[in-house]
């Protein structure tokens, strides 16, 4: 090397190419992941707020076919079926042949990502997720579109570490983990729940750092903020406030908390049982997915036509059951058919999650039990909305074995912060229970299963090669 180049080789070191990209550029600088989780938060919010409202706009246009275009052509009956299928087979078609990942809600795919044992293709999970959802979603399906809002934000953070070209491996997991926060944030409008379930949810995923909570604070409260300016400030459930219960009333929420306990080990077992019923049924062929998934869908279509309660994600039907539009016996009905529909949806693998079905029946269990106890003890000044409440944060709690995440969620979505006393009687109810049961929690369960068959599928190439 010449004189004239060891020069210009040691000026280059010291002369920046520019200084935002060089300050981003130090992995290790708490700065720069602070302002890389902002950049994550904005985008979760926006991709988000985006993908919910797509939702209203695929469901509403779908409902204008039926009543003006295809419904003056064809039965009605069969317009619903033919376009609810055609939406699920979108989002059937999508996952199986361009992203099998992003298939079911897409949480366990992260918690898999953050311990390094899960790859995170944002360049085709984000565009699969997204239209996915919007199919599958828009067809009616019993889901949720907080497991695809979670998933793509998990992705949009690991797109920003590859553009940034983030290297240190500590920050790629916190800004990961900030993706997270903030997509669940932007799916109920619940910063405080996003955080919460990052630190709790994901806790044997998660490392904890100074740096890596400030990181999910910030982006969870972008994201928020993205959501509140695009969608406005309102609650995403919109019922009465109610004021605190009588002390004498309390244990009946801890009953109520058994009893979501013992189903909720139970559901969890359920989800696996669907899930491999109808990997028996389609055996991954793509034509026998599709035609399975495509029947799905349909029938979800002629649900909307009749039974439209048993249909969709499950939060436009909680103010009705709040409000106390049904009976308990109608309430217990009800429970059983969305059990029902959500194990089939959920478990046939279309992307779409599980936490507002679930909303849904503990609001629906919880009124009825609420009614119940009313007819037991009319002594008792019980109110059986604040049973549907408590209800929503107990099946969660149960399930997902998230106690302080499904109290700040509903607190958030309902808006009724002086229900905290019996929605933790509630939540520590169920979560005691679930866990002397020995039940684990589903995305835990959901991530094992997809590594075992993973590794399986591995062990079947060589056989099938030979």
């Amino acid at each position: 090397m010449t004189k004239r180049e060891r020069i210009k080789q040691s000026l280059l070191a010291y002369v920046p190419r520019g200084t935002i990209n060089q300050f981003l550029s130090r992995d290790t600088t708490p700065i720069s992941v602070l302002l890389l989780s902002c950049v994550v938060g904005v985008l979760a919010g926006l991709v988000g707020t985006l993908f919910e409202l797509g939702v209203h706009f695929v469901t509403e246009t779908r409902t204008e076919w039926l009543r003006d275009e295809i419904g003056s052509v064809l039965p009605l009956w069969l317009s619903a079926f033919l376009i609810s299928a055609l939406l699920a087979f979108i989002g059937y078609f999508l996952v199986h042949k361009f992203a099998p990942e992003a298939a079911g809600s897409g949480i366990p795919e992260i918690e898999g990502a953050m311990d390094n044992m899960r790859p995170v293709r944002w360049w085709r999970v984000l565009p699969v997720k997204f239209f996915g959802g919007l199919g599958a979603l828009g067809s009616g399906m019993v889901l949720g579109r907080e497991g695809p809002t979670v998933q793509m934000g998990g992705n949009l953070a690991r797109m920003v570490t590859d553009l940034f070209r983030v290297k240190n491996d500590d920050s790629r997991h916190t800004l990961l983990a900030s993706g997270a926060a903030g997509g669940l944030a932007a799916a109920f409008n619940a910063p405080l729940a996003g955080i919460m379930f990052v630190i709790e949810e994901m806790r044997p995923h998660f490392r904890y750092s100074l740096i890596s909570i400030k990181a999910v604070l910030i982006s969870a409260v972008t994201a928020t903020l993205v959501f509140r300016y695009i969608n406005g400030q309102s609650a995403v459930i919109s019922i009465p406030q109610y004021g605190s219960p009588e002390l004498n009333v309390l244990w009946l929420f801890l009953v109520l908390g058994a009893l979501f306990g013992v189903f909720g080990v139970a559901f969890n077992k359920l989800v696996t049982v669907f899930q491999d019923l109808f990997v028996r049924i389609h055996k991954n062929d793509l034509k026998r997915f599709l035609f399975t998934g495509s029947i799905i869908g349909g029938c979800f279509g002629l649900l909307l036509l009749y039974v439209p309660e048993l249909t969709g994600g499950g939060i436009g039907i909680i103010p009705d059951i709040t409000n106390g539009s049904f009976s308990a016996s109608i309430l217990v009905l009800l429970f059983i058919g969305r059990v029902l529909t959500t194990l089939i949806c959920f478990g046939s693998g279309a992307p779409g999650g599980i936490f507002a079905p679930m909303l849904a029946l503990g609001t629906s269990f919880g009124y009825a039990f609420g009614l119940t106890a009313k007819a037991l003890f009319p002594n008792l000044p019980i109110e059986p909305a604040v049973f549907a409440i408590a209800g929503m944060g107990a099946l969660f709690s149960a399930t997902v074995r998230a106690p302080i995440t499904g109290i700040l969620l509903v607190i958030e979505m309902t808006n009724n912060y002086h229900l905290i006393l019996p929605l933790i009687i509630t939540a520590l109810g169920a979560t005691v229970i679930a866990q002397a049961m020995g039940g684990q929690p589903i995305y835990s369960q959901l991530l094992h299963r997809t590594i075992k068959n993973e590794k399986l599928r591995q062990e079947d190439l060589p056989r099938k090669e030979n």
